[in-house]
């Protein structure tokens, strides 16, 4: 089932209630993502994209690479399931690229 919020975007929806998985992801309180980042199919640009989001944003609690790799890693875990092998395959790259990106 899905939901429009007041943005005008779709939110799938268990008995009428948001997931609270989509939640954290879109009101994190660790970054700002720049939109449709786990849909992009080169991992350099989601490591990219998710190092000038951790790094920009002002509410992180952790150094930048933490909290990009933790929000990478926390889109995998919930997305699970649901994600095709070669999606899976993407963003572990992207978590490899993740890592380049910040020296480590």
């Amino acid at each position: 089932m899905s939901k429009r919020t007041t943005d005008g975007v779709a939110t799938r929806t268990r008995g009428g209630h948001p997931y609270w998985s989509q939640d954290v992801t879109r009101n994190s309180n660790a970054l700002d993502l720049e939109a449709d980042v786990f849909t992009l199919d080169d991992p350099r640009a989601i490591a990219r994209s998710l190092k000038r989001s951790a790094e920009a944003s002002r509410r992180r609690k952790a150094p930048p690479f933490r909290s990009a790799m933790s929000m990478l890693t926390f889109y995998v875990n919930r997305a699970g399931k649901g994600l095709s092998d070669e999606r899976k395959r993407v963003l572990e790259r992207a978590k490899d690229e993740l890592r380049r990106e910040f020296g480590r």
